[in-house]
């Protein structure tokens, strides 16, 4: 490596390592408490442990092995470090998942049914019980009916930050050792989007956008929870555009936009799942009441249309000769 890239690398690694502190110190917690105990006590488990801590290892090991792969995968390099990176943290999930023991003073569950339960739980804190916890309206949560599919939306979210990040990190490397700049407009937007929608997935976890245990959500978590949607799907539009910008418009346009909007989508079929057949509601009126046979309201078609609709403008912005290009 030229003392450049090298630079960048350490500079990479180092800031990686920074933001991954809190996930993996609370990974090496529940580890320790697993091998001297057997078992997580509910108050020593730190939320989101999954899937946060399994996406630090999996970036930080991408990162770590950004030189090899350069190296010996070149213009590939980016593919190879992503494919071990989502490899490597499903790996540590379902490890995780499985192996890790939660204890209540009610019962002792896995962590996959813990997390799920913590889908569900009020921002309130512990009082309500699974059995006495209902949602504000006729819409009963059956606890306890585990479905491995409620974590659709988690392994997407898992993914999608997984390859922004190391399409960020990769294209800059693979920019400094070529001296091509024709991708530097998608990535930096690249790395605005995926650093914007990390920020709303810690302000989520903290907080789960203010949401009062309703399905009828106040004005604030609506707002929050579409920018999420949005920024979710573009995030997806940009890695796969920045991979496409020699394409033809047909390909390197409307694919990636396309594929926003799907991504988006999905992550609402996420939510269905979840919430056994239901979904968040915005607000009330015709605009955001269910339309008839499907569950997404008119304002969630919009969210999943303006998706693709942003992405598609910016990537056409990304696309053209300018002085970010040079």
């Amino acid at each position: 490596m030229n003392k450049k890239l090298t630079r960048f690398w350490l500079f990479s690694l180092v800031a990686v390592l920074a933001a991954s502190f809190y996930p993996l110190l609370m990974g090496v917690r529940v580890v320790s408490d697993m091998l001297r105990d057997g078992t997580v006590l509910k108050e020593n488990y730190p939320k989101y442990i999954i899937p946060y801590t399994p996406i630090a290892v999996a970036v930080i090991l991408g990162v770590l092995l950004l030189p090899l792969f350069v190296k010996l995968l070149k213009r590939f390099a980016v593919l190879g470090g992503s494919a071990l990176s989502v490899g490597v943290f499903f790996g540590l999930e379902l490890l995780f998942e499985r192996k890790v023991v939660v204890t209540t003073a009610e019962t002792v569950t896995k962590l996959e049914d813990w997390q799920m339960f913590m889908c569900y739980q009020p921002p309130g804190g512990w009082e309500t019980t699974v059995t006495e916890y209902k949602t504000h309206t006729a819409v009963e949560i059956l606890m306890g009916k585990y479905s491995p599919a409620f974590k659709l939306h988690f392994y997407l979210i898992s993914i999608v930050l997984i390859l922004a990040i190391l399409n960020c990190v990769y294209g800059f490397a693979q920019m400094i050792l070529t001296g091509d700049r024709h991708r530097k407009k998608a990535l930096i937007l690249q790395s605005v989007s995926a650093a914007l929608f990390l920020g709303l997935c810690i302000l989520a976890c903290f907080t789960a956008f203010w949401r009062d245990g309703s399905i009828q959500v106040l004005p604030l978590s609506a707002i929050l929870m579409s920018v999420f949607f949005i920024l979710l799907g573009v995030t997806v539009g940009f890695f796969l555009g920045s991979l496409l910008l020699k394409k033809k418009r047909m390909i390197g346009l409307w694919l990636p936009a396309a594929t926003a909007a799907l991504t988006t989508l999905l992550m609402y079929v996420g939510e269905m799942i979840l919430l056994h057949g239901h979904l968040y509601r915005f607000g009330t009126g015709l605009f955001f009441d269910e339309l008839p046979d499907i569950v997404l309201a008119p304002v969630d078609l919009l969210v999943i249309l303006a998706a693709g609709g942003i992405t598609l403008l910016l990537m056409k912005f990304a696309r053209r000769r300018g002085p970010l290009s040079e």
